[in-house]
């Protein structure tokens, strides 16, 4: 997102889920501070399963630590199950921790970005338009369901400045791998027992 850009959030509807009242709160005040107008929350993943299957939505916003199911759970269920086209809607993980193993976790269950808690509302903003704008195919497949993880780590979307300083540090110069060796995980291969 450029300095000078217009945003119009009004006709976004939003999927807010969080068992901390005030935190749902936090994430209410964001989302409708930028202007959108159709928030549904709750503060269960069994309430959210129901909005999911019964209300078309264009963001999910989900914390990650919950009681009763946590988000990454709740993520598999809507890339694997929810009707569409909410299996396709972009999901944002809200956590309050972020180690590496997490955040492949959410990676892995599907999860467009994870934001750490306490919420950073610019960054929030950020990752749900690069979510929504992005160009990211879904893959589906036995062991994963959720936005093609195979891409080259070229750091933020063009015209978004990156937040580390090395974003393009590692890029090789050249494409490193052909299309075909980026489908081979993919294809099914034949094995003698």
């Amino acid at each position: 997102m450029r300095d000078g850009d217009k945003i119009n959030l009004e006709k976004v509807q939003f999927l807010l889920i969080d068992d901390n009242y005030q935190s749902l709160n936090i994430m209410h005040q964001v989302v409708v501070g930028f202007g959108a107008r159709g928030v549904l929350k709750c503060q269960s993943a069994a309430a959210g399963r129901e909005i999911i299957n019964n209300t078309p939505l264009d963001v999910i916003l989900t914390d990650a630590q919950m009681p009763d199911e946590d988000g990454y759970s709740l993520i598999k269920w809507v890339r694997r199950k929810a009707p569409e086209p909410n299996r396709f809607v972009p999901i944002v993980l809200v956590t309050g921790h972020t180690p590496q193993s997490k955040v492949h976790k959410a990676r892995d269950c599907g999860a467009h970005f994870v934001v750490a808690k306490p919420l950073p509302p610019y960054v929030l903003l950020e990752r749900i338009f690069w979510s929504t704008r992005e160009d990211r195919k879904f893959v589906e497949c036995d062991g994963y369901v959720g936005p093609d993880r195979r891409f080259q780590r070229l750091g933020p979307p063009a015209g978004a400045e990156g937040r580390r300083a090395d974003d393009l540090k590692d890029a090789p110069a050249e494409p490193n791998l052909s299309q075909e060796d980026i489908n081979a995980p993919m294809k099914p291969a034949k094995v003698k027992l």
